[in-house]
């Protein structure tokens, strides 16, 4: 395992720098310093959580003793007496701006972690690691099986927030920053101005989360469900928790009361832990209707004893209840708060699940494809029993579908291909915001788009997405697969395309 410790900052090319050893000493800024870009990861990928993990709080190297290796002396020195702060990336597939970044990086290099459209910390490297083990330990691997193996050892780490628009645009980077990027001494002395550090945000470990004796707004409900502190056994996180949330979005979305009894609460979400836990997990319902109260969303009625986990018969005798907080009912009763909160939940916690599956279950079936459920059933060949009766049926405004095919004359808005039939061509008008239930979309030309039987499935299907650059991107991998095609007369409204993102999981 190859460690770059050992080169000192005044080897960089810094001029009139302060060099520091391996000991971690403060760094100065100075003339050779180079950015390292750095997206902190969505949710999706865990990637809050590891900031806060391996960065914010930092990890025991005696937890990690036994994944070292050569490594071992050079990380105890950087880190003698405190927590280790490190960040990994995974090997690049190819040679790209990601691999450059990996390659060119230095020790006394400043990085900049990126989140939601900000620059929101830095820090600078103290040395540089490629050790698989240790970062298989730290973070896990990611759906390819791949694990953050080029390590940055991190010193002090000051956290703010700085809208990273204006230094992408000064450097001409796309106004989303989505991998790892290596910026010149130039570039980063260019734009050193644009980084506000003058009020910076330092959270603590011990913060209370949010919601307690405050409003709860809907970022506040976000941040938390991003935050779920979870039970860990064999670096596997319990999935008790993130089944509860669904089951009472469930009720929400079935306009049901959102606090419950105990013994109601063990006999619907019970079930669910059994069948949808890990298969060796305990079937501990108790366990979530107290601890879930860390989040800052949930609720707990009737015990007097707030320091103790409750056994089954206390809460049984106290008639405790349980559910979420009224404000963050209140945001998630709302069905665009709800459609992202249960593509969050789904893939950042259960991505191993099937979705369907457990979505059918809480109640939530319509949000396993964007289509949503229509009110006229479905079925094939009349198999499905039916009762007379009256009904309203979604009608279609056969003017707008023909509308949209013949704006793109047939041509997928993805790949751009026509499927051809005998005597014509072929293609399907897809409503971003399905026109079903839960959805209830409109049916109008800005929520539609023209697209080729596959690409209409797998957008149903939320297989893809389009981001907020009309990438058209794959939600397996978020790797871009086609640039949307827009026609000038097209306006397609953002606020469609950002439900349908939240329905995959990408807020």
């Amino acid at each position: 395992m190859k460690t770059e410790t050992d080169v000192r900052l005044s080897e960089t090319g810094d001029e009139g720098s302060t060099g520091a050893g391996v000991g971690g000493a403060a760094l100065l800024d100075s003339a050779g310093v180079q950015w390292v870009l750095q997206p902190r990861g969505t949710p999706r990928v865990r990637g809050p959580q590891h900031f806060k993990h391996s960065v914010r709080e930092g990890v025991r190297l005696a937890d990690y003793e036994h994944v070292l290796g050569a490594d071992a002396q050079a990380l105890k020195e950087l880190f003698p007496t405190g927590p280790a702060r490190l960040w990994g990336a995974t090997p690049p597939s190819k040679k790209d701006g990601k691999a450059a970044a990996i390659a060119g990086r230095r020790v006394g290099d400043e990085v900049l972690f990126y989140a939601d459209k900000k620059f929101v910390a830095s820090a600078r490297i103290l040395g540089l690691f490629h050790n698989q083990a240790l970062a298989k330990a730290v973070w896990g691997v990611d759906e390819d099986q791949k694990t953050w193996e080029h390590i940055m050892a991190l010193g002090e780490v000051v956290e703010f927030d700085t809208p990273a628009e204006p230094i992408l645009s000064e450097l001409r980077l796309p106004k989303t920053l989505r991998s790892l990027t290596l910026v010149g001494v130039e570039g980063r002395r260019r734009c050193l101005r644009l980084v506000d550090r003058s009020a910076p945000v330092q959270p603590g470990r011990n913060d209370p989360p949010p919601g307690r004796g405050t409003t709860l707004s809907r970022d506040d409900v976000f941040r938390a469900l991003s935050n779920l502190k979870m039970h860990t056994k064999e670096q596997r996180p319990s999935r008790h928790k993130p089944i509860t949330l669904l089951w009472a979005i469930g009720r929400l979305a079935a306009e049901q009361d959102r606090m419950v009894e105990w013994q109601t609460f063990r006999d619907e979400v019970g079930p669910l832990l059994r069948d949808f836990g890990h298969p060796d997990s305990r079937v501990t319902p108790e366990y979530p209707f107290w601890h879930l109260s860390s989040s800052g969303l949930w609720d707990v009625e009737g015990l007097e004893d707030r320091h103790a986990t409750p056994t089954p018969s206390k809460l049984t005798a106290a008639r405790a209840s349980a559910g979420l907080k009224r404000d963050a009912a209140k945001v998630l009763r709302r069905s665009m708060a709800r459609a992202e909160a249960i593509g969050l939940i789904c893939s950042s916690y259960l991505g191993d699940v099937d979705r369907e599956e457990i979505l059918e279950r809480v109640g939530l079936a319509g949000y396993t494809s964007a289509s949503g459920e229509l009110p006229d059933g479905g079925g094939s060949e009349g198999r499905v029993p039916r009762r007379p009766g009256t009904y309203s049926r979604l009608e279609r405004n056969q003017q707008l579908v023909e509308s949209i095919k013949t704006m793109y004359k047939n041509e997928c808005q993805v790949c751009g291909s026509r499927v051809e039939t005998r005597y014509s061509h072929y293609s399907e008008a897809a409503h971003i915001r399905g026109l079903g239930s839960p959805h209830h979309g409109p049916d109008q030309l800005s929520n539609l788009l023209c697209l080729c039987p596959n690409h209409h499935v797998e957008f149903d299907r939320l297989a893809i997405y389009i981001d907020e650059e009309w990438a058209v991107r794959r939600n397996s991998t978020g790797d871009v697969d086609y640039q949307l095609k827009r026609h000038a007369a097209h306006v397609i409204e953002q606020k469609y395309l950002r439900y349908h993102r939240g329905l995959c999981g990408r807020l």
